[in-house]
């Protein structure tokens, strides 16, 4: 058996005048050349102040090369984000890509653009910040292990709408080099193989059984090694239970991964992921007795169970066997 842990405002007066004698006249423009107010500007001189000319705008050729050049690192950071399997790299990818959007941003928001595109590279410049800004929080679920690959995040990421925000916004400035995603994603999916279903195993000739029950609330993929040396892994549905027949004799150490959407390529599940090991090895042996023959048959429970003596033990993503 086998128990498993889990404002002010201010007003000034004007000086009293002496009494106007015979008929009053006034002419002018309160604050017009002809008037008596100060101009606004220097209150000793009354000259205006200097006005900082707009920078001028830029070229079409000049504003594509800027696109490119603050673009690549962005797509580069994305493709390798997308690419990384497992949670290994994935927390390292992640802050990349966070860099290289927020120093995009930074080198696009001081730039004055083609007047027939201002108003696109103001849309696309906030899909940009907005698409920085989202990463970053992904950080959080990937150190918290709830997402754990690369297309988990895309997936994550175009939950919230910001990769298509910024591929709209790309597409908005017709002609420019903006568009930064260089890879395919799509929403987050739950994948699930059947409930017993072998992803790999050596031959298995013997007579015993492994039984493995998973009362949890998450799929598993158990994972069986003997000398260091992956023999044997399988699916186990949650609240399922499922036997492997035709254990061949030696000792066996068992390892088993839950989570949700399972990733063959990766071998991991893409979302919620926790490693564990069972914490004691597994022996099976074949005895010969006269006409006897005696074999081990082993049950080992993922859940918690009233009464287990094993006490199973979280193992550390990249020393799990896959």
């Amino acid at each position: 058996m086998v128990t498993v842990a889990a404002l002010t405002a201010c007003s000034a007066l004007t000086p009293e005048r002496e009494p106007v004698r015979g008929q009053a006249t006034a002419g002018g423009v309160v604050g017009s050349p002809g008037g008596t107010d100060v101009p606004a500007g220097n209150p000793s001189t009354g000259a205006s102040p200097a006005v900082t000319p707009s920078p001028a705008a830029l070229t079409a050729e000049a504003y594509r090369a800027e696109l490119e050049q603050a673009g690549e690192p962005v797509r580069d950071a994305l493709r390798k984000l997308a690419g990384t399997r497992g949670l290994k790299d994935l927390d390292r990818r992640v802050e990349s890509t966070t860099g290289a959007v927020n120093e995009a941003v930074a080198r696009l928001s001081v730039l004055t653009p083609p007047p027939e595109v201002a108003a696109q590279h103001g849309n696309y410049l906030g899909a940009l910040r907005e698409l920085g800004t989202a990463v970053g929080d992904v950080r959080w679920d990937v150190e918290s292990q709830q997402v754990c690959t690369g297309s988990a995040v895309l997936a994550d990421l175009e939950g919230g709408g910001d990769l298509t925000r910024l591929k709209s916004a790309a597409e908005g400035l017709a002609g420019y080099p903006a568009d930064v995603i260089p890879v395919k994603f799509s929403e987050p999916k739950n994948r699930r193989l059947s409930n017993g279903k072998i992803i790999s195993s050596e031959s298995r000739t013997g007579r015993g059984s492994l039984k493995v029950d998973n009362g949890g609330s998450r799929d598993a993929v158990v994972v069986v090694t003997r000398g260091g040396k992956r023999v044997l892994s399988f699916y186990v549905r949650k609240k399922s239970k499922t036997t492997i027949r035709g254990m061949r004799d030696g000792t066996y150490r068992v390892f088993y991964t839950t989570g949700s959407d399972w990733d063959g390529k990766a071998r991991t599940f893409s979302r919620s992921c926790e490693f564990t090991e069972f914490g004691k090895k597994v022996p099976f042996k074949t005895t010969y007795s006269g006409a006897y023959i005696r074999w081990n048959n082993w049950t080992l429970t993922l859940h918690s169970v009233k009464g287990g003596t094993v006490q199973s033990k979280p193992v550390k993503p990249d020393k799990f066997p896959k």
